[in-house]
């Protein structure tokens, strides 16, 4: 009986293999989670780390609002943010959350100035 059911999912993904592709990365220990709306905890994250986001990339932001994002699991967790900072211009953050047993703040990892809404928040 179990092997029909493992049949039928490798025909599944045979015929759609951009499902299989999909099922894969948001399932591969390590790999991204699916893009998601952001909420009001990766806001606080994003209010958290402004600072160091306007000093990365040498200018003010009058507008800091996250819009979506994606996460990875790791030795604690990196966010992946899409951040409106003022009419069409975005910015990407990458922001690593510590495990809580180590006491350690957010640190911002990198960022990615000039982007649009429409760039595709990646690993970077």
């Amino acid at each position: 009986m179990i092997y029909y059911f493992y049949f039928f999912v490798k025909l599944f993904f045979l015929i759609n293999p951009r499902l299989f592709r999909t099922y894969a990365m948001a399932t591969l220990i390590g790999g991204p989670s699916a893009v998601m709306q952001a909420t009001p905890e990766v806001q606080k994250i994003c209010d958290e780390i402004k600072h160091h986001a306007e000093t990365k990339a040498g200018k003010k932001f009058a507008v800091f609002v996250a819009k979506s994002f994606t996460t990875q699991v790791v030795a604690g967790t990196n966010y992946f943010i899409k951040v409106n900072v003022g009419g069409d211009e975005f910015v990407h953050l990458r922001v690593h959350k510590s495990l809580p047993h180590t006491g350690q703040k957010l640190h911002l990892e990198s960022i990615q100035t000039l982007k649009t809404q429409q760039d595709l928040i990646e690993y970077f």
